[in-house]
């Protein structure tokens, strides 16, 4: 009588969800070895934060100057001629101080996302990756991991002289669950927006071209303030939206809501990534 051969049994869908994640997370750690060995991007970044030092210290005697004015009745003048309320208008320069900076991170995403087509090692990648889908998923999760540290430096640079020049007047203001709330959003919209230049940068195969469209996004933003045109197209661009998200209404003008601005930013961010996954797909690996 023969022996009946053993057959091994069909792998089940979770064994090959887990080698799935698996394989993402094992691609996602080279993408993020490979960003942290790139030159351009720790130049770019480091650019980035001595700016914000640059700025916020260049600033830093405005802001002391009009917390020590504050009246007894809570009133601030940061700008002349706009008194505010004082709890809402330094939680508000302090998101606005992360944010004149923030607009900048579309910069070091579109150096990591151009890297491979300058130096033409794309396919060495698709080579270690051949599922293109799962490579640009892998790319993406890198990228957010490294853009949401520099966004959180961002954040804590603004907090450190934001409580510099608050620190005799109301020090705790910045350890409130509005002030973690206000930078939880510009970290929210800085990951975001890059990621959005990210995917640009791969649809179009250029940094170049990645960087200036992402300076045309926000050049359409600054030249259609809803303050002169009425809300129109700002509130469906990405720094609009991103402005929207941050900002008090009450001191600002402002084109949508907090939601519509997050959902614009989510929108752009998926839908130019989908694309990037359909032109990634359709190209040769080059």
């Amino acid at each position: 009588m023969s022996a009946v051969p053993r057959t091994s049994p069909a792998p089940t869908g979770r064994s090959s969800r887990t080698g799935t994640t698996g394989a993402v997370l094992h691609a996602t750690r080279a993408e993020l070895s490979k960003i942290l060995t790139l030159p351009g991007v720790w130049i770019v970044t480091g650019i980035i934060l001595a700016l914000d030092v640059l700025v916020m210290s260049a600033s830093a005697g405005l802001y002391a100057e009009a917390v020590a004015n504050i009246t007894p009745d809570g009133i601030i003048e940061i700008f002349i001629g706009e008194p505010q309320a004082a709890t809402v208008a330094v939680l508000d320069m302090l998101v606005a101080s992360s944010l004149q900076i923030g607009v900048f991170l579309p910069i070091p995403a579109a150096v990591i996302a151009g890297q491979e087509f300058r130096s033409h090692q794309l396919g060495l990648s698709v080579l270690a990756v051949p599922r293109r889908g799962r490579l640009l998923a892998a790319k993406v999760l890198a990228t957010t991991a490294y853009l949401l540290v520099v966004a959180v430096l961002i954040a804590g640079i603004s907090t450190a002289f934001t409580y510099a020049a608050v620190r005799d007047w109301n020090p705790g203001l910045l350890l409130t669950g509005d002030a973690f709330l206000g930078q939880g959003r510009f970290v929210v919209f800085a990951v975001l927006f890059s990621l959005t230049g990210f995917a640009i940068t791969v649809i179009a195969r250029s940094t170049l071209i990645g960087i200036a469209v992402t300076v045309v996004l926000l050049a359409l933003t600054m030249m259609r303030s809803p303050a002169r045109t009425g809300p129109g197209l700002d509130a469906f661009l990405p720094a609009g939206a991103g402005r929207n998200l941050l900002l008090d209404a009450g001191a600002n003008h402002l084109s949508a809501g907090p939601v519509h601005g997050l959902l614009v930013l989510v929108g752009w961010a998926l839908a130019t990534t989908l694309i990037a996954g359909i032109t990634l797909g359709r190209r040769d690996a080059r």
